[in-house]
């Protein structure tokens, strides 16, 4: 007999393995298959910064014993500027939690497979059926779901992936130990997680500290490698620019690396193309469920696996049904519960990383002039919020913006073409 379950997830990252926890504790038959081996785990995709919320660790019954450090605030920093919210927070140590996840999945009934690599979906009459992994191994299913990130072999396979090396966002972190969390001329970074704006630092991106206890921190820094902050005769490689910002920021004049801590990762900065088709569906960093404007990422991939697994027992529940009709439950689930608004929240995202150095400064004044509701209500994409945080010096700059994103902003807002005028 054939190797089945009810379904195979390719991919044990935070989007699959909460997709398997799910559909397990409904009684499905999954399967995990994995590329690491699992005596390291994850070594090889350990990469996330690990910073999260509240709301994430109750939704989904994360313990607290994988969180390095709950913080107290989100501190926005500028080159002259510092704005602080209370937000209470949460930074992970990413591996304990991936581990987390496995070891729950396998105890509510899910199937793992280590040093599983899946290389491409196996299909019948243009319908998956199931996967080939590990060479020449083949697993099937009624439905399969790919959950492995950027490489996405499943989704690009069948269409669904579109990602786009120039929309790729790359990211590298390191550990440190004795970080002056609280130095002076610089706001208070104990228990906080900061976000800083700075195309000197990272060019088309943001640079961070997350106070991960004591005088540890994680430290890091991402960017979208595009010609405008990076034309080729002045790109930057991203540990150079890490390097260069350790370099010149007193904070770090007396800290030292944690040698064995190193994450490096990437999310594509887009709007999503297909997300599923028929008994298939595509969760996480497959498709881009990062939050593009401030990188929040976990949140996002745990919900768009619970997303899957929702709509696996719908189509499962009464007559089978996995056509690609039934399976756009997940895109529905998708748009309203894990990226609502993608497409206001990337051009966002965009015009926030267009606007010169010397703009954010005046940014963050304005975030301190203003109400929390207004800035809670701003950073969801409402208009009039928005409005207020731009003058009428800004009239060059959405001028710039508009005659270099036209193709973007058609593709995103198609309906409002005035804006594409010359």
């Amino acid at each position: 007999m054939p190797d089945r379950y009810d379904v195979v997830i390719a991919g044990a990252g935070p989007a699959g393995a909460q997709c398997a926890r799910d559909l397990a504790e409904r009684g499905y038959e999954t399967l995990v298959l994995e590329t690491e081996p699992e005596e390291t785990f994850p070594a090889q995709s350990n990469k996330s910064t690990g910073g999260t919320f509240p709301s994430m660790m109750g939704s989904f019954g994360i313990p607290d014993d994988v969180v390095m450090n709950y913080t107290d605030s989100v501190v926005l920093e500028s080159p002259s500027e510092n704005f602080q919210l209370t937000q209470p927070g949460a930074v992970l140590e990413f591996a304990d939690f991936k581990r987390y996840l496995v070891r729950d999945g396998r105890e509510r009934g899910a199937t793992y497979r280590f040093d599983a690599r899946v290389s491409k979906p196996i299909t019948e009459d243009g319908e998956v059926t199931g996967v080939r992994y590990g060479g020449d191994e083949e697993v099937y299913a009624d439905i399969v779901v790919d959950a492995t990130g950027p490489s996405a072999p499943l989704a690009k396979a069948l269409g669904v992936s579109d990602l786009k090396r120039s929309k790729q966002a790359v990211g590298v972190e390191w550990e440190f130990e004795g970080v002056d969390l609280d130095c002076p001329g610089y706001a208070d970074l104990t228990d906080a997680m900061m976000l800083r704006l700075d195309h000197d630092l990272a060019p088309g991106g943001y640079a961070w500290i997350f106070h991960t206890g004591a005088d540890t921190a994680k430290v890091g820094l991402c960017f979208i490698q595009n010609q405008k902050y990076s034309p080729n005769a002045d790109r930057i490689r991203i540990d150079d620019a890490l390097t260069r910002w350790l370099d010149g920021d007193p904070r770090f004049a007396d800290a030292n690396r944690i040698e064995t801590s190193q994450h490096r990762g990437s999310a594509h900065i887009q709007p999503p193309g297909a997300l599923s088709t028929d008994g298939f569906m595509a969760v996480g960093d497959t498709v881009p469920s990062i939050d593009p404007l401030w990188g929040q990422g976990i949140d996002k991939c745990m919900k768009s696996g619970r997303a899957a697994a929702v709509t696996a027992d719908r189509c499962f529940t009464g007559r089978m049904d996995t056509s690609a009709e039934e399976m756009t439950i997940y895109d529905t689930l998708w748009h309203r519960d894990v990226a609502p608004k993608a497409a206001v929240r990337l051009l966002m995202t965009h015009l926030l990383y267009y606007a010169p150095t010397e703009r954010y400064d005046r940014l963050i004044r304005d975030l301190r002039r203003l109400s929390s509701d207004t800035l809670t209500a701003a950073n969801g994409g409402n208009p009039l919020a928005l409005a207020r945080l731009f003058h009428a010096g800004d009239i060059s700059l959405f001028r710039g913006f508009v005659a270099e994103h036209r193709d973007l902003i058609g593709e995103l807002l198609p309906g409002p073409r005035w804006l594409l005028s010359e």
